[in-house]
C-alpha cells in the first residue's frame, strides 16, 4: 500500500470516528466533505450537503431569527484573510428548524500561498450552556440568601440593640410590681405567654423582660406584627416558602419561626391571624414542627412564644375568629399590663423620664413642668396609655416657649363620654365633673375667652381650673 493511500485511509478514518463535527469548504464556501458526527447534528444527508453552499443551510440565522450574512460569518472569514476564526457564541440550525449552541474554529486551508478553502471543526455545546445556566442560577440564588442574610442579620442588630429593653419599664406602683414579680415567675421557664392590654401600656416592653430574663436571653428574640401583614402572606412571613411557591417567590424565603430558633418568637396583635394560620401555629406550640409554604419536608425548631393582644380573646373566641385551642395553649401564663390610668403614681416618673428624651431628640434645653400641668397629666385618661402620654410630651417640649412647660402647652383628648342612667343617683361632685366636661367639650377645651368654658359656666377661668384639678379633670379637645 503506498503512503498517499495509507494517509488518505487514516485521514478517512479519523473523520468517521471524530465525535466534533467536522465539514471542509472550498474557496465560495460549498461544502466539500462532512463527517458522520456532524450529519447527525445538523440531521442533513450526505447528498443534500456536499457541493452546497453549506452557511446558508445550517448557519444562516443568529439565535434571535435574524439573518446572518456570509460575509459577516468567522467561518468564511478564515477563507478570506487566511486566519484562524473562534466561535462560541453562535447556533448551528437543523434541518428540521431548531437550533443548538455551538463552538467552533474554522482554519484555513493553503496549497502554497493560496488559501484554497477551510476546514470547520464544532462541537454541540447545549449541555455545557445548560451547566453554565444552572451555575449562574445557582450563584444568584447563592448572592440572594447572602443578601437574605444579611438583612435578617441586620434586623437582627436592630432587635438587640432597640431602645425597648426592661430598664425602660419604668414606675413603682403597686400593679406595675404586679406585673414584674409575674415575669419574675415566668421568665426562667419555657412557658408560653399572652400578654393582653390596651394598646400602648408598654407589652412588647414585657415581652423582652420575659425574654431578657430567661435561659434563652443570647439567642434571639424575633418580632412579629400579625396585624400588619396580609392574610395571604402571613404563612409566608411565619414558616418561610421555598422558591416558586407562588407567583412572586423568585427565592426561597426563611420564616419568622427558623430566625427565632433556640430563642423567642413574640407574637404582636395575636388576634388578627386568620384562623387558617391559627390552626399551623398549634401545631408548631404543641409539636415544635412546620413546613414551609410550597414544601413537604417538615422542619424542627426550639422556640418560645409569647403572644400580645389588646383585643378581648374571650369575645373572638364567641365570634368564632379566634381558636378555643390555641387560646388555652397561649394561656399556660396569662398577664394583664394595667393601663396608665390604674397606675397613675408612675406618671411623674414616666413624665421625668419622656421629657429627657424628647429634650435629647429634638436639640432642645432640659424642661421641667408646673403643678397644675403635672396634676393635669396625672388626672388624664389617656386613651393611649404610655405611648399616648409621651406624644403628648413630645409635642410639648417642641411648641414650649420656655423650660418649663404648662398645661397650655399640651393638647389632651377627652374622656369618653359617660352613658347617664336615669335610674342613677350621683353625687354632687360628679355632676359638676360631667357638666364641666360637657362644657369643655362644646368648646373644644377652651377656658378663657369670650367663647370659652368659663364664660359659658358663667365662672372666672382661675376658678374652672381650680375645680378642674379637684375633680380629675383635665382639658379637653374637640
Amino acid at each position: 500500500m503506498s503512503n498517499p493511500r495509507l494517509k488518505q485511509l487514516q485521514h478517512d478514518s479519523i473523520l468517521l470516528a471524530a465525535g466534533e463535527g467536522i465539514f471542509g469548504l472550498d474557496s465560495i464556501g460549498n461544502a466539500t466533505f462532512i463527517n458522520p458526527a456532524a450529519l447527525k447534528m445538523i440531521g442533513w444527508s450526505l447528498e443534500e450537503i456536499i457541493g452546497k453552499p453549506i452557511h446558508d443551510m445550517h448557519h444562516h440565522s443568529h439565535a434571535d431569527g435574524s439573518p446572518y450574512s456570509r460575509e459577516e460569518c468567522p467561518i468564511y472569514m478564515a477563507i478570506r484573510d487566511g486566519l484562524i476564526h473562534h466561535g462560541d457564541n453562535e447556533v448551528f440550525w437543523r434541518k428540521n428548524g431548531t437550533c443548538f449552541p455551538v463552538d467552533y474554529t474554522s482554519t484555513p486551508v493553503y496549497d502554497g500561498d493560496k488559501v484554497i478553502g477551510a476546514v470547520v471543526v464544532f462541537q454541540d455545546i447545549t449541555e455545557r450552556r445548560c451547566a453554565e445556566l444552572r451555575l449562574h442560577q445557582t450563584l444568584a440564588e447563592v448572592q440572594h440568601l447572602k443578601e437574605q442574610l444579611q438583612a435578617e442579620n441586620h434586623y437582627l442588630r436592630e432587635e438587640i440593640n432597640t431602645e425597648h429593653n426592661f430598664e425602660e419599664i419604668i414606675g413603682h406602683s403597686a400593679p406595675l410590681q404586679k406585673v414584674l414579680r409575674q415575669v419574675s415567675q415566668v421568665a426562667p421557664t419555657d412557658a408560653s405567654v399572652l400578654i393582653q392590654g390596651e394598646s400602648g401600656t408598654g407589652k412588647e416592653l414585657i415581652a423582652r423582660a420575659i425574654h431578657n430574663r430567661s435561659q434563652r436571653k443570647d439567642k434571639p428574640l424575633i418580632k412579629v406584627n400579625c396585624a400588619a401583614i396580609a392574610h395571604s402572606l402571613v404563612d409566608s412571613e411565619l414558616f418561610g416558602h421555598e422558591k416558586g411557591a407562588f407567583t412572586g417567590a423568585l427565592h426561597q424565603r426563611i420564616g419568622r419561626f427558623e430566625l427565632a430558633d433556640g430563642g423567642t418568637l413574640f407574637l404582636d396583635e395575636i388576634a388578627e391571624l386568620p384562623l387558617e394560620t391559627q390552626v399551623k401555629l398549634l401545631r408548631v406550640l404543641q409539636e415544635q414542627e412546620f413546613e414551609r409554604v410550597g414544601s413537604s419536608h417538615t422542619l424542627k425548631v426550639d422556640v418560645r412564644i409569647i403572644a400580645a393582644t389588646n383585643r378581648d380573646v374571650t369575645q373572638l373566641i364567641h365570634a368564632g375568629t379566634f381558636r378555643q385551642d390555641l387560646f388555652y395553649r397561649l394561656t399556660v401564663f396569662p398577664l394583664y399590663i394595667p393601663p396608665l390610668r390604674e397606675r397613675r403614681d408612675d406618671i411623674p416618673l414616666l413624665i421625668r423620664y419622656f421629657l429627657g428624651k424628647a429634650a435629647k431628640k429634638f436639640g432642645k434645653n432640659s424642661c421641667a413642668i408646673n403643678q397644675e400641668a403635672l396634676t393635669t397629666l396625672q388626672q388624664a385618661y389617656w386613651h393611649g396609655n404610655i405611648r399616648e402620654l409621651q406624644n403628648a410630651l413630645e409635642r410639648a417640649v417642641i411648641v414650649a416657649q420656655s423650660t418649663l412647660l404648662t398645661v397650655d402647652d399640651f393638647l389632651l383628648h377627652p374622656a369618653p363620654p359617660v352613658v347617664e342612667n336615669p335610674a342613677e343617683i350621683i353625687t354632687l361632685a360628679e355632676a359638676e365633673r360631667r357638666h364641666i366636661l360637657h362644657a369643655l367639650t362644646v368648646t373644644h377645651g377652651t377656658i378663657a375667652g369670650e367663647k370659652g368654658a368659663a364664660a359659658l359656666l358663667d365662672i372666672h377661668p382661675n376658678t374652672l381650673r381650680s375645680r378642674m384639678i379637684k375633680l380629675g379633670i383635665h382639658r379637653a379637645v374637640g
